[in-house]
């Protein structure tokens, strides 16, 4: 098989994957019969080939895919003109604390934000498949560990936590959650639509819960205060970004 074919064939499983492609994957498609390096380097051709169109290839945490670009996504909105709600102020904060800190129980995100968390919040970030317990502490109770996955990383469009933004000034408190990141946060839940089958790049929003916030159960720790409501000012960098993640 030339070079020419073997494009054609990355190419067109790229198109119509419903998931990033790893190298592993892609070897298969040739039956092992060409290197990591010859994968690479068709690849770095591919990403020159689609540099002047609407839809890019990236390198995720898990591999390989073709997604929209982000000055697209106002024309394909007009598609699904509806808008979701929003995320929660306080899903996010927390998702920013376990990506910045982690790993970190809950307790540690309650004594960073100040306010019980729920264990529905933390479930429905699990259940997203954005964070996940990855052990325990040896403390009393033994309490669980959580952590970023990969889909997280995906759905972020990042190959690595290295690429998450900087926290903006030293000091600055993780639950302030930096613009950047929440900005890129209107790519999460948005890849399952591009991973369906769909055409490359078209994307859907899959917001948390508009009550999430405010959820608490039986099992809450006494003597922290209850969730606060979104009856207060939201910090800067939230307001900021409120379009992006709607």
């Amino acid at each position: 098989m030339n070079t020419s074919e073997a494009k054609r064939v990355l190419e067109t499983a790229l198109i119509c994957a419903n998931a990033p492609l790893s190298l592993r994957e892609m070897r298969t498609l040739f039956d092992d019969q060409l290197g990591p390096d010859t994968i690479r380097s068709l690849l770095d051709a591919l990403t020159q080939d689609w540099q002047e169109r609407g839809v890019e290839l990236v390198a995720l945490a898990s591999g390989w895919r073709l997604q929209s670009r982000p000055e697209m996504r106002a024309y394909l909105d007009r598609l699904h003109p509806e808008k979701p709600p929003r995320y929660s102020r306080a899903a996010m904060e927390l998702l920013a604390i376990v990506a910045y800190r982690q790993p970190v129980t809950r307790g540690d995100i309650e004594d960073i934000r100040g306010v019980t968390v729920s264990s529905q919040m933390i479930k429905q970030l699990e259940d997203r498949g954005w964070i996940e317990a990855i052990g325990y502490r040896e403390a009393p109770g033994r309490p669980a560990l959580y952590a970023t996955t990969r889909q997280f990383l995906d759905d972020l469009g990042l190959a690595s936590l290295d690429q998450l933004p900087p926290l903006e000034a030293p000091g600055q408190p993780v639950a302030d959650v930096p613009p950047a990141l929440l900005a890129q946060a209107s790519l999460l839940g948005e890849a399952e639509a591009e991973n369906s089958g769909g055409a490359p790049g078209a994307q859907a929003d899959l917001p948390l819960d508009a009550g999430d916030a405010d959820a608490s159960d039986a099992a809450e720790p006494p003597g922290l205060p209850a969730e606060p409501r979104d009856t207060e000012p939201p910090s800067p960098a939230l307001t900021a970004i409120e379009p992006a993640i709607e």
